[in-house]
């Protein structure tokens, strides 16, 4: 009897966590932290589809939940302290919110769940050893496989067949980097092209490495996955639509600002997706126990406004495969 008496209590304890989770947050909202990379207002779709998600699952803003933001502007320096910020207000949990956010976050807020959303792969960065059981205190919604790289330069000479020298602009400081510039060279010595790739870790140094991809010859650029490269997308569309580049990128944010096409997953349904990661561990489940997810949909943008600025008439096929196509 004492055996099945301790089985059973072992059992209750999520619910009897979550009971007493529960009396405490009806004196105190629970504190969320919110960690981004970019600004408020760059992520504004995102961060209101997560808490709209929230509110669905049934937490209500200011009296069972609060959330206390931070965002970086960009600027990777800024990271640490930023984190340590949200640390000092002691959160359940924090969301974080790109690959390099993830890392920093790890590191400083030890303990501490996260719940992440990113691009990229955590088991190829180190974070976690597999995705069906990460173990530790990261789980979320996880990018793409690191192959998916590979796929930018499929889609370019799919739209623009007359492509012959390609610039690549990567970020530096991305944990993937290494594996993404691999897996983009593989893609370059399958299709009879001439590759010439630039890294950037700063905003300032991304000028410098558009105008030597052009004195290289480059005749379109693909923009990799990065946290700097997505934070500073209008300052690369600037520069590359001067050189009459077309763009591949992997956010739709970079097709609406003038690149050629992109494609890659919907990064508001997966933040919405986080939300529900958030409620489970909010309610007593175990990070480390709950498997990383990988996006489910992907959408091809095609923007036929740039194509008709660049004199590029896209293949009806092309066409025909796009979730949208800006006109």
């Amino acid at each position: 009897m004492r055996r099945r008496g301790l089985i059973l209590a072992a059992a209750a304890w999520p619910a009897l966590a979550w009971v007493r989770a529960g009396s405490a947050q009806s004196k105190q909202p629970v504190l969320i932290g919110w960690l981004g990379f970019t600004s408020r207002e760059a992520m504004a779709r995102s961060f209101a589809a997560f808490k709209a998600e929230l509110a669905a699952l049934g937490w209500k803003e200011g009296a069972q939940i609060r959330i206390e933001d931070r965002w970086a502007q960009g600027q990777d320096d800024r990271l640490p302290s930023l984190t340590l910020e949200l640390v000092g207000k002691k959160p359940a949990l924090i969301v974080a919110w790109a690959m390099r956010v993830v890392v920093v976050a790890a590191k400083n807020a030890s303990g501490i769940p996260i719940v992440m959303v990113t691009s990229n792969d955590p088991v190829a960065a180190g974070l976690v050893t597999n995705l069906a059981r990460p173990g530790g205190t990261i789980t979320g919604i996880a990018g793409f496989s690191i192959d998916f790289a590979g796929k930018f330069l499929e889609l370019l000479l799919a739209a623009v067949q007359n492509v012959k020298r390609v610039g690549f602009l990567a970020y530096a400081n991305n944990p993937n980097r290494a594996k993404i510039m691999e897996a983009a060279r593989r893609s370059v010595t399958q299709h009879s092209v001439e590759a010439h790739f630039a890294e950037v870790a700063t905003r300032e140094e991304i000028e410098p490495a558009i105008l030597r991809l052009a004195k290289e010859g480059a005749q379109a650029l693909v923009v990799l996955p990065g946290l700097l490269t997505g934070a500073e997308r209008q300052r690369i569309m600037k520069l590359a639509l001067a050189q009459r580049w077309p763009v591949v990128a992997v956010s739709s944010a970079f097709a609406a600002s003038g690149a050629l096409l992109s494609y890659g997953p919907d990064f508001v349904a997966s933040t919405r997706r986080a939300a529900h990661y958030v409620d489970r561990i909010l309610k007593g489940a175990k990070p480390g126990d709950l498997a990383i997810e990988q996006p489910t949909k992907f959408e091809l943008v095609i923007n036929l406004k740039t194509a008709k600025a660049l004199g590029i008439t896209i293949p009806e096929k092309l066409l025909l495969r796009a979730d949208r196509v800006i006109e």
